[in-house]
């Protein structure tokens, strides 16, 4: 919205103004100092609580008038103040009135107050600086654009509480990431912020708080220096601990949780400590329970769920505490009866928000199921949960969709429930709708699940192939999203696993050679990796081998020379060595290794490496060209003597490994056979 009113309004917009509030408008451009202050304190009195006066004092053109006079050296301290406080009145209103004052450039003016002597204009412009960033139209850049900012506000905490606490809330609003959490503890935020935890005031411990959960988020630096933090005598952790007791307001225990949780995950406190498994723990199950609120259910089972999500014991405990499993059901009834909420803004509030209690339940069941079979088997058999999470594929919100997907994957990594829950439920079938059009988020954990519905003891496997998986696959592999390729490649892998020839024949067509040597040039190496394994797969069984390479030999050799010629790691270069042995075992196939000769002096090459690895799986190619009930094999032994390979076979089964001490003497007594 424009600021300066060039043009004349429209009449459509006048007939909504009314006279009045022209009137406050008017009174700003008063000759006399005295009737613009009092036009000032008037129109404050006038703004409170009506956000329609504030949307007509924008549209008037208030907003360069009253950031005129709260920059003018003439106008009294007095006047200053009470333009901040106007201006921060009208911020309150709707979106559109903060996107309008930032549109007057209304950050520069109020950090530029700051600089002010005066405690009482510096209070008024920091309340207004805390509500425009609180809003969620102000880009966070903002605070950061003039580098002498952050420490400005850094010597200001010491002023009053109220800077405190404007200060706190502004930096746990603007702290996004790890850019913003090095800048704010490069200015010394933790040293700065630390004894405010001791303040008298709530409010500024409060935001103290909250500044620590953000910037402790995922920052191992960050949350290093905390544990160390000394405030009176006692550790930041302890104050924490302190601070997440049952008869601490909900939203401190809550923060507190998240404190500890942080440090946790980033490695400053360990998981077996007892500030996590006796206090934090415990806290944040406590806020699962059908008592609290509907957001601090939400936060509760999403910061529990972060707590625990790489930690199976924490698992174990929290799946064991207070009934978790039976209480986050309830998640899914919400609200249960009209009756228990009397407050009809707050019934309002949770129907238009309960999909995030679903949201959060599924995210707490996918950590509580990521590693314990007995877990998932409560998770599943708790009631309608496999229904719960097939409507949850579904649901309009992306948010929900992606968190139904991760507890199905959780769930998915149990033999026993990919034989059993998941067949009864056809879970294979919503599966492969979402995979149809997602955004990539839900498609690398959809794909992923897919990888475990593929294989080869998952009863899912037959109508997954039926229902058009193998091109859906093939297409993922040619995402620019590189976990797409792997799970597509993966899920390729693990569908060609001792599978029939067709399906075999098909991946391959879909796939076409040109994708599979691209793939086999990918510079991720997980997807190299599984394209290997995907060509393991595909050549196994003798009928198979043969008829894939008398269509693709050619292709498949030239691959396999680049691989093992090139700087790839060991790995890499044992998973190729055992695409040749498995070539190797075909009945025409093995023709194509004995007149190559590149390729037999590479698998020479390999018997005598350092690594036993390599060793191993270059002895498997010799023994399989060598094995002497097979037609051919006396000149396929006679070539391979005269290459020196019987020479290095006496070598190896002097080897101290037994493995390959072994398997040379079994090569050997193919020659003397």
């Amino acid at each position: 919205m424009a600021c300066l009113l060039e043009t004349p309004i429209r009449m459509s917009v006048l007939s909504e103004v009314t006279a009045s509030s022209r009137h406050y408008v008017d009174r700003l451009f008063d000759p006399d100092p005295q009737k613009v202050l009092q036009g000032v304190i008037d129109m404050k009195n006038a703004v409170i609580g009506n956000n329609k006066q504030k949307a007509n004092l924008i549209v008037l053109g208030a907003v360069p008038r009253l950031l005129y006079l709260l920059q003018q050296e003439t106008s009294s301290t007095e006047l200053k103040t009470e333009c901040a406080v106007v201006l921060g009145s009208l911020a309150m209103g709707t979106e559109n009135n903060v996107k309008s004052l930032l549109d007057c450039h209304i950050i520069p003016a109020l950090l530029q107050g700051l600089l002010s002597p005066d405690l009482k204009f510096i209070e008024a412009c920091l309340r207004c600086l805390r509500t425009i960033f609180t809003s969620p139209v102000t880009p966070e850049e903002l605070l950061y654009t003039d580098a002498t900012v952050i420490p400005h506000l850094m010597a200001l905490l010491s002023r009053s509480r109220y800077t405190q606490e404007y200060i706190c809330q502004i930096f746990s609003h603007c702290c996004k990431g790890p850019d913003h959490q090095t800048i704010l503890f490069n200015h010394g935020a933790v040293q700065n912020i630390a004894h405010l935890l001791t303040s008298l005031s709530y409010k500024v411990r409060m935001q103290a708080l909250k500044c620590f959960s953000v910037l402790a988020f995922e920052n191992p630096q960050v949350s290093m220096t905390l544990v160390n933090v000394l405030v009176d005598g006692e550790l930041l952790p302890q104050i924490f601990v302190k601070m997440l007791q049952r008869d601490k307001p909900i939203e401190m225990q809550l923060t507190s949780a998240k404190c500890l949780t942080y440090m946790c995950r980033a490695g400053a406190i360990r998981t077996d400590d007892n500030c996590i498994v006796l206090k934090t723990l415990p806290c944040l199950v406590r806020m699962c329970s059908k008592e609290r609120l509907l957001e601090e259910r939400v936060e509760g089972a999403e910061t529990l769920a972060y707590l625990i999500e790489p930690d199976v014991e924490l698992q174990r405990i929290a799946s064991i505490t207070d009934h978790l499993i039976a209480m986050l059901a309830d998640y899914f009834k919400y609200p249960s009866s009209v009756s228990a909420i009397t407050d009809i803004k707050r019934l309002d509030h949770d129907l238009k928000h309960a999909h995030e209690l679903r949201q959060a339940a599924f995210k707490l069941y996918a950590s509580l199921g990521a590693n314990d079979e007995d877990i998932r088997k409560k998770i599943i058999e708790t009631e309608n949960m496999m229904d719960r999470i097939v409507t949850g594929l579904s649901e309009s919100s992306v948010k929900v969709r992606l968190a139904a997907v991760r507890c199905l994957h959780s769930l998915s990594r149990s033999v026993q429930q990919l034989r059993t829950s998941f067949q009864d439920h056809a879970v294979w079938k919503p599966l492969m709708k979402v995979l149809q059009n997602a955004p990539d988020e839900i498609l690398v954990v959809a794909s992923s699940m897919l990888c475990n519905l593929l294989l080869e003891f998952s009863p899912s496997k037959e109508p997954i192939l039926e229902s058009g998986a193998v091109e859906l696959l093939c297409g993922l592999t040619q995402s620019e999203n590189p976990a797409l390729r792997v799970n597509g490649i993966w899920a390729l892998m693990n569908m060609a696993f001792q599978a029939e020839q067709k399906i075999k024949a098909d991946i391959l067509r879909s796939l076409s050679t040109e994708q599979l040597f691209r793939l086999l040039s990918d510079s991720d190496l997980n997807v190299l990796m599984k394209t290997l394994g995907l060509l393991r797969n595909l050549l196994s069984t003798r009928p198979h081998i043969d008829k894939i390479m008398s269509t693709h030999g050619k292709q498949i050799m030239q691959a396999v020379t680049l691989i093992l010629e090139g700087e790839h790691n060991i790995e890499v270069k044992e998973q190729t060595l055992c695409i040749l042995a498995n070539i190797a075992d075909g009945t025409t196939a093995k023709e194509l290794i004995m007149t190559n000769d590149d390729i037999l002096q590479k698998i020479k090459y390999y018997m005598g490496h350092s690594h036993i690895k390599l060793q191993l799986a270059a002895m498997f190619c010799i023994s399989n060209l060598i094995w002497n009930e097979e037609e051919g094999s006396q000149e396929r032994q006679d070539k391979l003597r005269d290459m020196g390979i019987v020479d290095i076979l006496h070598k190896l089964s002097q080897s101290p490994d037994s493995n390959l001490c072994d398997k040379a003497k079994t090569a050997l007594q193919q020659y003397l056979a």
